[in-house]
């Protein structure tokens, strides 16, 4: 069997970031997204029932004074807005600083998460598992009362709202750019006990995959991992080479395990109304 070297690993996780940054951070939202518009070196957006993101290749050499008050900016249309915004930072970013003037500026860091990227046809092969448990069975849903569902089980996973999910998931799989399959595990007596999905990004080479809440008596029985796989190989069937995960520390190492790598690492900033009073 080939030995794997470290050497081997980040020179694929610098291949992987780059194709990342040219592509998908290069691009920022879905081609015709509504509300999108380009302000200087960022892409923003107002996200309804969620609030802002700012998306960015790089910030085209902004430093300084100059940073500062582009960020201020920023912060103001979405204070007269009335709107939360998320400032999506990677820890590559330049200039090196700009992290402390974010939070010069209000805007405070929520739990980072790893850019992990796989080939989609070897993860698909990787992540296969030979069964899941006993009366469980994957499908593809697309109707609203599903949606439902998994928000149900989201709100119970992670114990916060997730009102605006059900509204989001009719767009994303109804749209023409970027299309999306949604997933779920459910249990013989119709529980959904797992749920994911899938974002085809038109016009690159990428597809991210989203969710993957499990309820906590399910868990440690495969089936975050077989939906990694299913959703891998509808990836693959696309013809699309890579599938890319935001990852929490809890899924992590699963997504290792089926040669997903760590190329990147993300910090959401996070400006809220409430934190300017």
């Amino acid at each position: 069997m080939a030995r794997v070297t470290n050497h081997h690993l980040d020179s694929r996780a610098a291949e992987y970031r780059a194709a990342y940054d040219d592509q998908v951070r290069g691009r920022g939202f879905a081609p015709g997204e509504p509300g999108a518009e380009r302000v200087g070196p960022v892409l923003r957006r107002a996200v309804p029932g969620q609030g802002g993101v700012i998306l960015y290749r790089d910030l085209g050499g902004l430093n300084g004074p100059e940073l500062d008050a582009f960020i201020a900016a920023q912060r103001a249309h979405f204070a007269a807005l009335g709107q939360p915004v998320e400032w999506k930072y990677h820890g590559h970013d330049r200039p090196a600083d700009l992290p402390e003037r974010l939070r010069a500026a209000g805007f405070t860091p929520e739990a980072p998460e790893t850019v992990m990227i796989g080939e989609a046809a070897q993860v698909a092969t990787a992540a296969a598992v030979p069964r899941l448990p006993q009366g469980v069975r994957l499908r593809e849903v697309t109707a609203r009362a599903d949606f439902e569902r998994i928000r149900e089980l989201a709100e119970a996973v992670w114990g916060e709202e997730w009102d605006w999910l059900p509204d989001a998931m009719e767009r994303w799989v109804s749209g023409a750019e970027d299309p999306c399959v949604v997933m779920i595990a459910e249990s013989l007596a119709g529980e959904v006990i797992c749920a994911g999905w899938v974002r085809f990004h038109t016009g690159t080479e990428f597809a991210s995959l989203w969710g993957g809440s499990t309820l906590p008596n399910w868990r440690g029985q495969g089936l975050y991992r077989a939906l990694v796989a299913a959703r891998a190989a509808l990836a693959a069937r696309r013809g699309f080479r890579y599938v890319q995960v935001d990852a929490l520390e809890s899924s992590r190492p699963v997504l290792a395990r089926v040669g997903l790598v760590a190329a990147a690492v993300t910090v959401p900033y996070v400006w809220r109304p409430a934190d300017a009073h």
